[in-house]
């Protein structure tokens, strides 16, 4: 079974920040800067927490997993409880630039 998660990061290293924005793409969809809307298994978010442990520095940067609920099997256009005011959320549509 797999679980929405909105994942926001904030690293204060420009090389960390490439490499926790790499890894991400991996997991889910950018769609804001430094926010990824992701579909995780257990197995997954273990994998994302692992890789990225390796990359952070622990004292000065912050990754937070926020838990939406279950995913569906024909997933909605948003996910549950994710509601959007002005331009719509487009999932795959990254406009992140990252040096």
């Amino acid at each position: 079974m797999r679980d929405y998660y909105i994942v926001s990061y904030d690293i204060s290293d420009p090389g960390r920040l490439r490499k926790v924005y790499k890894t991400m793409r991996d997991f889910g969809d950018g769609i804001q800067l430094s926010v990824f809307l992701c579909q995780l298994t257990a197995l997954d978010r273990a994998l994302v927490e692992r890789r990225l442990l390796d990359v952070i520095n622990q004292r000065q940067d912050q990754v937070i997993f926020i838990k939406l609920g279950t995913a569906a099997q024909a997933a909605p256009e948003a996910p549950p409880r994710c509601e959007v005011l002005g331009r719509p959320l487009t999932p795959g549509l990254v406009r992140t630039i990252v040096f």
